[in-house]
């Protein structure tokens, strides 16, 4: 993912503790081309952002070879949202959680999963001061 111009969106974050959507689902949509690229990225800015709610598990493809993020899965308030990159592929699902427990699992397609992770990370960083300012790092990298 690349750097943006982002002053105005980070004023109205900083202004507003509001997080522009359009902006943040724009910099998560940006380097799918590259799956495994867009995978890692975005592991490493969710862990970044919100590490006490992101588990991210990473396996080696091989003995020796380098670990690579097999899936995702990220609790944000009532929602647990869950991606799995496994043979140049991404499934997506989301769920329903009441007390920590899973009352609903729905596969979604991906532009349906990153607009559920950008609505539950705005509304995240409404309530902490401490996930708005790791999400304005994740939106300027």
């Amino acid at each position: 993912m690349t750097a943006r111009n982002t002053s105005s969106s980070l004023r109205s974050v900083s202004d507003s503790s509001a997080v522009d959507l359009e902006l943040l689902a724009a910099s998560l949509r940006a380097d799918m081309s590259d799956l495994t690229a867009f995978v890692e990225s975005l592991a490493a800015k969710l862990e970044e952002a919100v590490p006490g709610r992101t588990r991210v598990d990473r396996r080696r493809s091989g003995m020796f070879g380098p670990k690579a993020v097999r899936a995702i899965t990220v609790d944000l308030g009532d929602r647990r949202l869950g991606l799995r990159h496994e043979g140049g592929t991404l499934q997506t699902n989301c769920a329903k959680l009441s007390g920590g427990i899973v009352l609903k699992t729905e596969t979604v397609d991906t532009d349906t999963w990153l607009s559920a992770l950008t609505d539950a990370l705005a509304a995240e960083a409404q309530r902490s001061e401490t996930a708005r300012k790791a999400l304005e790092r994740l939106l300027i990298q």
